[in-house]
């Protein structure tokens, strides 16, 4: 992790990314911030299934899918009970996700995260606290989707020059920004399996170009 505090305010703050994204006209699935006022318009405008996050939630947790009207109103209950504010949108079904990591601006690495065994995320949370991950696959760059690589630049350059991972979803030809996490995995034999060692040598030369440059810069009379 870049200790980075603006950023990690803008990542895990859903609402406030789903506002940026959208005034930025960065392709995001349909997106509604309900509230008391308006959560009975959610069926008639995202229909279901369609999908609910509370505004600091993280690691699947405090994501649902909703398949029906019943499900909605309880659990659109139980979230504003906790928050003035939810973000709800429409559920868009995909085998995998592409995540992008950027670093400093540039493309870092490109994955595919699958969704776990018998769901609908990358990540099931079981009820006895254990997590189910589906599988990976790492691919150089230039042979991810290039609108996929170029969108994940451009909604990580609203939220900073640190290191990002930009989730984006492929439905056909269409490509959705699902979310900018502040602190994208970096796991031995997966984000580093094309770049190796040089994955973290350019992370390192960020992080020493970055000394260098403030210590110029404290150095000026």
């Amino acid at each position: 992790v870049i200790d980075d505090p603006e950023s990690i305010v803008r990542c895990t703050n859903k609402v406030y990314l789903a506002e940026l994204l959208a005034r930025h006209d960065i392709p995001i699935p349909k997106t509604m911030l309900v509230h008391r006022d308006n959560a009975d318009r959610v069926a008639g405008e995202l229909g279901f299934p369609c999908v609910l996050k509370k505004p600091d939630s993280a690691f699947s947790l405090g994501v649902v899918k909703v398949e029906n009207a019943e499900q909605l109103t309880e659990q659109l209950k139980k979230y504003l009970n906790e928050s003035d504010l939810v973000v709800a949108q429409e559920f868009i079904p995909t085998t995998f996700d592409w995540r992008i990591g950027i670093l400093d601006g540039r493309p870092l690495y490109a994955c595919k995260y699958f969704m776990a065994r018998n769901h609908w995320q990358i990540i099931k949370q079981n009820g006895d606290g254990h997590e189910l991950y589906g599988r990976s696959e790492t691919i150089p760059v230039e042979l991810a989707p290039r609108r996929a690589v170029k969108l994940a630049q451009k909604a990580a350059d609203l939220i900073g020059d640190g290191l990002y991972g930009a989730d984006v979803k492929q439905s056909g030809e269409k490509f959705y920004i699902i979310e900018v996490n502040d602190n994208p995995n970096l796991d031995a034999g997966v984000e580093d399996k094309i770049l190796k060692d040089d994955l973290y040598d350019r992370i390192m030369n960020v992080f020493l170009t970055r000394i260098e440059r403030k210590k110029a810069g404290a150095e000026r009379p």
